[in-house]
């Protein structure tokens, strides 16, 4: 199995249908499990898809429609009743605290867990092992962040130069760890047996007007998940509503250079999402159109 992978929880926009659970994202990254934007219904996807709450490390909401939120109270009552021991983080727009706060006391219940908030506004708000988490205004009708997490560049050892000079076994390590070693009396440097390698990059871009935060989130993103609530005969609707088509969001991926574009948030309107996929793929080639309970691997690194 992928140790970085995307599991779908929810595609519906503002109500459930009987195909689209309310949105829920679950995306899983080496060692940690980060939950995108809670909707109704998502302790239940998680056991139908067969994933443990007890896993999520972290949890980032865009904003406080109720699409996206309001898992919240059962997710987070799910964590005592699990007694999960490692602390969870949730990150969310500063400007809705006071629903955060209503979601999290919706309800009784013998909190075990350590839940850390972490009202924000845009930039860095958190730095793991694998990946610094950052958060983007976007244009929307309620305070929107969208989120990007990236894995700091790195270099990829060239097994022929190490060969050729001489360094094998621990001092490989040593090198990728110190930056040189000495062997038969030569300093060896890292940049004589690596190339750089950047590191890999997913963008959650949910709820919004086209605007020049999405095109930034989405740049040079490994996968990309994309809220495509109109197909653009709608266009007209999107612009009141600031939400986006298709199009948009396939345009996004393309001008920002991302890899893999996955079209989520549905409008209840439409019945079926093969007019998404047509839409999306005469301006972008890698989409996938997401459904509910489906898994999309992030994209091997290129080097």
């Amino acid at each position: 199995m992928s140790q970085r992978e995307l599991v779908i929880l929810g595609t519906a926009a503002q109500a459930p249908t009987r195909e689209r659970n309310h949105n829920g994202y679950l995306l899983r990254w080496d060692d940690e499990v980060v939950l995108f934007d809670p909707g109704e219904g998502t302790q239940r996807q998680l056991a139908f898809a067969g994933r443990s709450a007890a896993k999520i490390t972290r949890i980032c909401v865009t904003h406080f429609h109720g699409d996206h939120c309001l898992g919240l109270p059962g997710v987070i009552q799910r964590l005592s009743l699990d007694r999960v021991a490692h602390p969870v983080d949730v990150y969310f727009p500063a400007s809705g605290e006071v629903y955060f706060q209503r979601l999290r006391g919706a309800a009784a219940f013998h909190e075990t867990t350590e839940l850390r908030p972490h009202p924000v506004d845009a930039g860095t708000v958190a730095t793991a092992r694998t990946f610094s988490l950052s958060a983007r205004r976007l244009d929307h009708r309620v305070g929107t962040l969208g989120w990007r997490l990236e894995e700091p560049p790195g270099r990829r050892m060239l097994p022929d130069r190490l060969a050729a000079l001489g360094v094998a076994g621990a001092d490989a390590g040593r090198v990728q760890r110190d930056g040189d070693v000495v062997v038969d009396g030569r300093r060896v440097t890292l940049a004589e047996v690596s190339v750089p390698r950047p590191g890999q990059a997913f963008a959650f871009v949910m709820d919004t007007a086209l605007c020049d935060t999405a095109f930034e989130l989405a740049a040079g993103a490994d996968l990309v998940v994309c809220e495509a609530t109109y197909l653009s005969r709608d266009a007209a609707l999107a612009r009141e509503y600031k939400h986006l088509t298709a199009a948009q969001a396939a345009r996004i991926a393309a001008e920002a250079g991302a890899r893999r574009l996955v079209l989520s948030h549905f409008s209840q309107r439409y019945g079926d999402d093969a007019a998404f996929l047509a839409e999306a793929r005469t301006v972008f080639p890698d989409v996938v159109v997401a459904r509910d309970l489906t898994t999309v691997a992030v994209p091997p690194r290129r080097w």
